[in-house]
């Protein structure tokens, strides 16, 4: 057997029960009368081309160059959340802490992020503005990495990044930039709950409270239009990026059919790859993160349609001389990125396996 198909035997037997609320029936009757295909998460095994293999070949090589000697690849408050991304897109094409092609890489990103957990949970090199968005990407790292090479270190990390995430949950039901339960906003929101997510599929406790708290204000945010506001309750309007974020939000809080995924659905239809529309938006790489996620977790047409247009695009963007990626924050973030995008359909990663109808 090789290395490849023991991965997936591992992550299928390691995959754990979702959160409580969720269902998994064999079809659902809902999701087929609204469209929402009754068997998500599916992947026909040829979406990934031959010059995508090209494209991802040299993205993992040209990551992998850019990490820095302490495991990192950006200092600052950002690091260990760039970090963290950095090595999910490791861990997407195969490799494990200290296993695989990239696996001291995988290994050297753990310590680095570990190494970044203050006493309070928080995970992030400093206090400087925004924090959290990084805790939630170092969350999520840890939790994957947990849920695949269980460690004792990396458990007792991951499980104060949890109970961090859980004491900030503002009133409303969100997360901001700072790790003080006062304000929310989507984007920070769906960082947490991913994180919350991938450390529930692992085996850590998570109230279901604060995931049903997180769903009704993901829930406050979506507009008349399907798409999702910045801020619940304010006036900021529907936009690509922070839509994406909300249905994948909305899957990974457990809810897998009803007319919210399908109108947030919709409108992310605006925005596939080739019509232009996502390209005036700005966050192109995050949006697309989030967006391919939420299309893979529908399925059907939504994925069928979504990836193939954005594997497309993004080989056309690749840095022909680095075979890196640029054009949000830094190359290394828009590179993690668009690899983990590229490497969806591999389904490496426990937090993209099978939750849902028809799982």
């Amino acid at each position: 057997m090789t290395r490849r198909k023991l991965l997936a035997a591992f992550l299928a037997a390691a995959a754990t029960p979702a959160f409580a609320e969720d269902k998994k029936p064999a079809e659902s009757a809902i999701a087929k009368k609204i469209g929402i295909a009754a068997q998500p998460n599916q992947v026909r095994g040829d979406e990934i081309t031959p010059q995508a293999r090209v494209a991802i070949e040299r993205g993992l090589a040209f990551l992998a160059s850019r990490q820095a000697k302490n495991g990192s690849w950006s200092e600052g408050s950002s690091g260990a959340g760039i970090t963290g991304l950095g090595g999910l897109a490791l861990m997407s094409g195969g490799s494990l802490p200290g296993r695989g092609k990239y696996g001291d890489n995988v290994q050297k990103a753990v310590e680095y992020v570990c190494n970044a957990t203050q006493e309070s949970g928080l995970i992030a090199a400093d206090n400087s503005h925004g924090p959290m968005y990084g805790h939630g990407f170092a969350t999520l790292f840890l939790g994957e990495v947990y849920g695949m090479n269980p460690d004792d270190d990396v458990k007792e990390k991951l499980q104060k990044a949890v109970r961090l995430i859980q004491k900030t949950q503002n009133k409303e039901g969100g997360w901001r930039y700072q790790p003080v339960p006062y304000d929310a906003d989507i984007s920070v929101t769906i960082c947490e709950i991913m994180a919350l997510r991938a450390a529930r599929d692992a085996g850590i406790k998570v109230e279901k409270e604060v995931i049903d708290k997180a769903v009704g204000y993901v829930k406050r945010c979506q507009c008349a239009d399907g798409g999702f506001s910045y801020v619940a309750g304010q006036g900021s309007g529907s936009g690509f990026a922070r839509s994406g974020a909300g249905v994948a939000a909305l899957y990974y809080g457990g809810v897998f059919e009803g007319n919210d995924l399908k109108r947030g659905l919709d409108y992310l239809k605006q925005f596939t790859p080739g019509k232009g529309a996502s390209d005036s938006e700005g966050h192109y790489f995050y949006g697309h993160y989030y967006s391919v996620q939420a299309m893979f977790l529908a399925g059907g047409d939504y994925w069928a349609t979504w990836y193939p247009a954005i594997r497309d695009q993004l080989i056309s963007r690749q840095n022909r001389s680095t075979g890196g990626w640029s054009g949000d924050v830094t190359d290394e973030y828009a590179t993690a990125l668009a690899l983990i995008i590229l490497q969806m359909p591999h389904r490496y990663l426990p937090v993209f396996h099978g939750k849902g109808p028809g799982a």
